[in-house]
């Protein structure tokens, strides 16, 4: 027997949710809104966001902000704003508290609260939420939508894909639901892993200074051409690099090098220009000549990173170098000149990503010619809205994700349960 709804939402995540609330919300009561997941709990993304906290959003969003179509964009966050999601979840009960990053997380520090407020606020609009029921195939007719999954078949005449990206794959975000979209006539720019740690080369020091972090510029070359500069902090591993400007800077590195033979990453430990940093050592070595390099650079940089990177240019350049940490008097001009460049252009031997169960979003996804931006719906399949991480779109590290997600999901929603009311 074939059940029915007005509404179908498939994937039950940020995006799921709210499409599932706010579709319920507008919709007439005696419409039905049923939300199908493949796990047995859902939401395993947003638990798993913030270090288990949940950045539900940032105090500041732009479009500059996201990797996509400015203008598109920018008209989508401008639907569903940062003041309205607060407001939202403090209508949900959740209230949330802002830290000196700008990120915004609840005050409870617990992502439990965010994912039971939307699983709360869907029970009580009259949405129903079928756990277990991984969709199989999706066929499209002039009466809708039939829906066939783990538990049989659903014919709905509103849907809205939710199913997310491939990142974090063990939450349930695999990438199939573009498989299915695609059989429904829509195109799939190519995926990449983004907002993703890099694994640096063994024979590099990043081991030695595992667990520090930094303020750094990275600068990011495809091909011999600058495609990306940023400025943040850094986290060195025990495998490589991470941190904020990592993971926003990882989905350059990542394209360029699937798609190029030849992407590096640069990073600036003390970013300021070559003659500026130069004149910073000869100035210091004429007044303090038996001051050790090391030394000298701790008063910049972290002291451990200090005392590595200095053994590094030693190493590195042994040519040059009289000893591995020369007081800074006795410096030669070559060795002066290659621990500048350390300092300034220090090349990251980025050997890969850290893969699919690292990366915190998707680079790629439908692409946003294909939706109307004011409700998400195809402009392909009549009946189909596409939001979240499905979309070629995805925000820096902070929170911006979120805010893409509540806001899709609130004009998908919405848009939906005005068109079966009506």
């Amino acid at each position: 027997m074939t059940d029915e709804a007005d509404i179908a939402i498939i994937g039950a995540g940020a995006a799921g949710l709210t499409a599932a609330i706010f579709a319920a919300e507008s919709a007439a009561p005696d419409h039905r809104v049923v939300l199908l997941d493949g796990a047995k709990r859902v939401g395993a993304k947003i638990l798993v966001a913030g270090g288990g906290r949940c950045n539900v959003t940032h105090h500041q969003v732009k479009a500059d902000d996201f990797n996509g179509p400015r203008n598109v964009v920018r008209n989508v966050l401008r639907s569903f704003t940062v003041a309205q999601t607060i407001a939202w979840f403090e209508s949900m009960g959740v209230s949330l508290k802002r830290e000196e990053t700008g990120k915004l997380f609840p005050v409870s520090d617990d992502a439990h609260t965010v994912l039971n407020a939307l699983l709360g606020r869907a029970r009580a609009v009259g949405a129903t939420l079928l756990t277990e029921h991984r969709v199989q195939d999706i066929k499209h007719d002039a009466d809708g939508f039939l829906i066939t999954h783990s538990g049989g078949e659903l014919r709905a005449r509103k849907l809205i894909m939710a199913t997310g990206g491939r990142s974090l794959p063990k939450t349930g975000s695999d990438g199939g639901g573009w498989s299915i979209i695609k059989h429904l006539g829509h195109t799939v720019t190519p995926t990449y892993p983004a907002l993703v740690p890099l694994v640096l080369d063994d024979s590099f020091f990043h081991a030695q200074v595992s667990g520090i972090a930094q303020e750094v510029e990275l600068k990011t070359f495809a091909a011999g051409k600058l495609i990306d500069r940023r400025h943040g902090s850094l986290l060195w591993t025990h495998f490589g690099i991470s941190g904020p400007v990592v993971m926003d800077a990882s989905r350059f590195w990542v394209i360029a090098n699937e798609t190029t033979s030849d992407a590096q990453l640069r990073a600036a430990v003390l970013p300021e220009p070559f003659e500026v940093v130069e004149k910073w050592l000869i100035t210091q070595a004429a007044a303090a000549p038996k001051r050790p390099l090391s030394a000298l650079l701790a008063e910049r940089l972290p002291r451990r990173v200090a005392e590595v990177l200095t053994a590094h240019v030693a190493h590195q350049d042994s040519a040059t170098a009289t000893e591995a940490n020369p007081a800074i008097g006795r410096m030669t001009r070559d060795h002066r000149r290659a621990v500048v460049h350390a300092l300034t252009d220090l090349t990251l031997p980025v050997l890969r990503d850290r893969g699919w169960n690292y990366a915190e979003v998707t680079a790629g996804g439908v692409p946003m010619t294909e939706v109307n931006h004011r409700t998400m719906a195809s402009r392909q399949v009549a009946g189909l809205h596409l939001v979240g991480e499905m979309l070629d779109v995805e925000g820096r590290i902070g929170g911006f994700n979120f805010q893409w997600a509540w806001a899709t999901g609130h004009a998908a929603g919405r848009a939906a349960g005005e068109a079966v009311r009506s």
